[in-house]
C-alpha cells in the first residue's frame, strides 16, 4: 500500500501593496479649515425656542441640532447675503395694473435685503407721476429725485448723496419722488440714466420702483439697465391676467432675457380665495425663474410706513425668501451691453 503524500495548501501571492502617497496628499479633507468648522465653540446660540432654554439650562454649553426649518432659514439668509459680484445690481419692480402692492413690495424687499447685509441698498421712485414710495418710511429730507437731478454735479461722495434719501429702521435708504403732481415734472429715460449712474457710485443694490406704464419715458431706460426685474400681481382674473401681458410685451420687445430670470410675487394671497393660487404658480413658474408667495397682512393694508418688526412672521419669512430669490443672482456678472 502506498501513502500518498497530503497536499500543502498555499496561499494566493498577496498583491503588492500600492505605494504610500506623499505625506502631503495623505491627509485630504474636503472640510475649510476655518474656525467656524474646527472651533467648537464657534456654533451659532439658539436665537429662541426650546433650543435656547437648553443652551441656558446647561450653563451655555449645550447646543440642540437645529431644525429643517432653521437650517432652511439659515440658507436663505446665505442667499441673501450673496456678495454682489459686479458691484452694483439694480432690481426693478413692475405691474401693469395699479393698486397691487408693487411700491410696499419695492420697500419690504429692500428692508429685507438691507437688514441682513452689510453694503449699501438703496430703493427709488421712477413713477413718472406721484410717487408713493416715500410715504413708505420716515421722512427725514424734503429732496426728492428731482432735486438730485439738479445737483448731480455736486455729489462727489457718498455724504452727497446721503443728504438727498430717507433711511429706515432696516438700513434702506429711499429717494422719493414729488408727491404734488401740481409741481412734479415728467421723469424721461435720460433723468434716470443720470440718477442711475450716481446711484451706482455710492450703492450696492438699486431697487426701481417703476411706473405701470410700459411706453412711458423712464421705463425704456430702467429696463435696460435692469439685471433683474420683479413682477408683482394680486391672485386675482384681472392681476393675473395683466402679469402675464407684461412678460408677453417684455418678451416681444426683447426682453426675454429678464423674463426668464424674473420673479413673480403673488401679493397678498388670503388663506382661501376663489382663484386656482396653485395654477397660478404653475403658469408663472413655467415662464420665470421663481414665484413667491406673500400672504395678507394687516400692517401693509395700512397703506403706511413699512416695518418689518410689525409683520406676521409668516410675512416676514416670506419677503426672505424673495430676498433669497433675488440673492442668488447677486453672484453672476452681467454682461451688459450698455
Amino acid at each position: 500500500m502506498t501513502e500518498t503524500s497530503p497536499k500543502i495548501q498555499t496561499s494566493p501571492p498577496s498583491p503588492t501593496p500600492s505605494p504610500s502617497p506623499p505625506p502631503s496628499e495623505q491627509f485630504h479633507e474636503t472640510v475649510p479649515l476655518t474656525a467656524e468648522h474646527l472651533l467648537t465653540n464657534r456654533r451659532p446660540e439658539p436665537a429662541g425656542g426650546w433650543r435656547r432654554i437648553v443652551w441656558l439650562l446647561s450653563g451655555r454649553k449645550i447646543i440642540p441640532a437645529e431644525s429643517l426649518a432653521e437650517q432652511e432659514r439659515r440658507t436663505l439668509i446665505a442667499q441673501a447675503q450673496t456678495p454682489v459680484a459686479s458691484g452694483h445690481h439694480r432690481i426693478a419692480v413692475m405691474s401693469l395694473k395699479g393698486g397691487v402692492g408693487k411700491t410696499t413690495t419695492t420697500v419690504a424687499l429692500g428692508n429685507t435685503l438691507a437688514s441682513l447685509r452689510g453694503d449699501r441698498v438703496i430703493a427709488i421712485d421712477a413713477n413718472p407721476d406721484r410717487g408713493t414710495l416715500g410715504l413708505k418710511v420716515k421722512s427725514e429730507t424734503a429732496a426728492t429725485i428731482r432735486t438730485m437731478l439738479a445737483e448731480a454735479p455736486h455729489i462727489l461722495r457718498y455724504a452727497d448723496a446721503r443728504a438727498f434719501t430717507s433711511q429706515s429702521p432696516a438700513r434702506l435708504e429711499v429717494l422719493a419722488s414729488d408727491t404734488d403732481p401740481a409741481v412734479s415734472e415728467a421723469f424721461n429715460a435720460d433723468d434716470y440714466r443720470t440718477v442711475a449712474g450716481l446711484i451706482e457710485r455710492y450703492y450696492s443694490i438699486c431697487i426701481t420702483d417703476c411706473g405701470t406704464g410700459l411706453l412711458h419715458g423712464a421705463m425704456g431706460a430702467t429696463l435696460e439697465l435692469a439685471d433683474q426685474i420683479v413682477l408683482v400681481s394680486l391672485v386675482a382674473v384681472d392681476g393675473a391676467s395683466s402679469a402675464a401681458a407684461t412678460l408677453d410685451w417684455l418678451t416681444a420687445h426683447g426682453y426675454a432675457d429678464l423674463v426668464k430670470t424674473a420673479i413673480v410675487v403673488l401679493n397678498a394671497v388670503e388663506p382661501k380665495s376663489d382663484v386656482d393660487v396653485e395654477l397660478l404658480e404653475r403658469h408663472f413658474s413655467s415662464r420665470c425663474r421663481a414665484v413667491i408667495r406673500i400672504p395678507y397682512d394687516p400692517h401693509l393694508k395700512e397703506g403706511a410706513e413699512v416695518d418689518l418688526v410689525r409683520l406676521r412672521p409668516t410675512t416676514r419669512g416670506a419677503y426672505l425668501r424673495l430676498a433669497a430669490a433675488v440673492g442668488q443672482t447677486f453672484g453672476q456678472r452681467p454682461d451688459r451691453g450698455h
